[in-house]
């Protein structure tokens, strides 16, 4: 499942944001999340199988731009293994 949660202010900008790729059969651990990147907690961060690091926050497009190509990536790699 991927999961793509906005919060916007009146003019527009990106105030909060969760995207994440949810698989439990991949990774059992932090409710499922294989991939994320949020801004939860006062800090812009990236979740990997249940480790967590600080990113540098340019732009929500940016952050948004490598969700969606280490999604990719991973889509890849996971049809590769079931075929």
């Amino acid at each position: 499942m991927l999961r793509r949660e906005i919060w916007v202010d009146p003019s527009g900008r990106v105030v909060r944001y969760n995207l994440a790729y949810i698989n439990h059969l991949i990774y059992a651990g932090d409710d499922g999340r294989v991939l994320g990147y949020d801004s939860a907690h006062g800090y812009h961060h990236r979740h990997y199988r249940g480790k967590v690091n600080a990113v540098r926050f340019e732009s929500f497009e940016q952050i948004e731009a490598r969700f969606q190509r280490e999604w990719n990536r991973l889509a890849k790699e996971i049809r590769r293994a079931q075929d």
